[in-house]
């Protein structure tokens, strides 16, 4: 992920139900530098938060730091096969990206972090492996037969992409294809492990980098990733009707490129998982841990927000002509509300509407059933009735 963090359309998977996200302070036991953009940085988790940061492949953690004396929240992927006792995470910096640029050039070994507790769906419905247990076959996965996996990303795209692809290639009866989009080779990140990758699985793994601007030798490859190479690439490299599960990751012209063409193949959507980095809406959100500052008037016409969290209710007030949204107010009374983006995009702050009804801008997280079932993004949610509960717990 970049600063910019996800959307995804994946199912829960085996290992990654509902879990109460939860800031722990880790350490940083390394820096990487992976191009002259881009680092991958190394968490310590000790063995008694080790059961706090059990993760799938394709999930992120949110980190927060302080900057210039204001508190920033950003989601990264996790970049590395569930492995216990480590997080692992690809930061690339972002032109006026406040956080990734922080991060860059001031992360080193022995600083210490706020570490939000693993989240995210964008998982394999095969769940091939057990969280932090690479080792472990599920019977379902081997009973199902699923063999061929396509994953396509471009820039830091790859960053939950690896983590899936080395997962995946743990088991001996898969193999993976990985279409990769750059500008140029020295943006391309974890080339180095990419290449382990290759000279470990010769015949099970397939890279296509193609580079936007830098000649390659076959022409399919060079220049941008548009509807014609893609076109080419899934009638002549890719067998897209054997592929068990696709795995997009990147921005929001690449993953719907990706959607398109294989819609027009007549591939089933259950078995496209997406993220998306952005959606190229701005954001409000919340500014802070204490969200945007919002003045009630006892005497004027207000909403009453009720909330529960972690058991114990919560009550506040918000002024109708301020469209505050749900996260908003709750974090003026309760710092400790779950979120990470602030977007729309990561689902952290995922709650239930018990009473009342509210209106949600934007939704990139949740699935239809979901919001069937009356859950909402607090953070893109504003009411639209006199009180409105929900519950962060449900």
């Amino acid at each position: 992920m970049t600063e910019a963090t996800i959307e995804s359309n994946a199912d829960n998977g085996a290992g990654t139900g509902k879990r109460r996200a939860v800031f722990h302070t880790l350490e940083v036991s390394g820096v990487r530098k992976l191009t002259e953009k881009a680092i991958e940085v190394s968490f310590a988790v000790p063995e008694d938060l080790q059961s706090e940061y059990d993760y799938a492949a394709g999930q992120y953690v949110a980190l927060r730091a302080t900057i210039d004396g204001q508190e920033v929240r950003r989601s990264y992927s996790i970049c590395e096969a569930p492995t216990p006792g480590t997080i692992k995470v690809g930061i690339k910096r972002d032109l006026g990206g406040l956080f990734s640029n922080w991060a860059n050039d001031n992360l080193e070994a022995g600083f210490e972090m706020d570490v939000m507790s693993p989240q995210g769906v964008f998982v394999s419905k095969h769940q091939l492996t057990g969280m932090n247990d690479a080792d472990k076959v599920s019977a379902e996965a081997v009973a199902d037969g699923a063999s061929h996996f396509v994953a396509a990303a471009a820039g830091s795209g790859i960053t939950p992409v690896i983590a899936i692809a080395k997962s995946l290639l743990e088991h001996p009866n898969t193999q993976v294809d990985l279409i990769y989009a750059n500008r140029a080779a020295s943006d391309v990140m974890f080339l180095e492990d990419l290449a382990d990758l290759k000279d470990r699985y010769p015949t099970r793994l397939a890279v296509h980098h193609v580079l936007s601007r830098e000649q390659r030798q076959a022409p399919i490859y060079s220049g941008r990733l548009d509807a014609e190479k893609l076109s080419q690439l899934f009638e002549y490299i890719i067998d897209v009707p054997n592929v068990d599960e696709w795995f997009l990751c990147g921005p929001f012209e690449l993953v719907q490129l990706v959607r398109d063409e294989l819609s027009s193949r007549d591939v089933p959507d259950e078995k496209v998982r997406f993220e998306l980095f952005s959606t190229g809406q701005p954001g409000e959100g919340a500014q802070s841990s204490a969200g945007r500052p919002v003045e009630v008037d006892p005497e004027g016409d207000n909403f009453e927000i009720s909330f529960v969290l972690d058991g114990l209710s919560g009550e506040v007030k918000s002024p109708k002509d301020a469209r505050e949204t749900v996260l908003n107010a709750a974090l003026r009374v309760r710092p400790d509300v779950p979120f990470a983006c602030a977007g729309g995009v990561c689902g952290t702050c995922r709650a239930k509407v018990t009473l009342g009804s509210v209106d949600m801008a934007e939704n990139y997280a949740l699935e239809k059933d979901d919001v069937a079932n009356g859950y909402v993004l607090t953070c893109q949610s504003r009411p639209t009735t006199d009180k409105v509960a929900v519950d962060f717990d449900a």
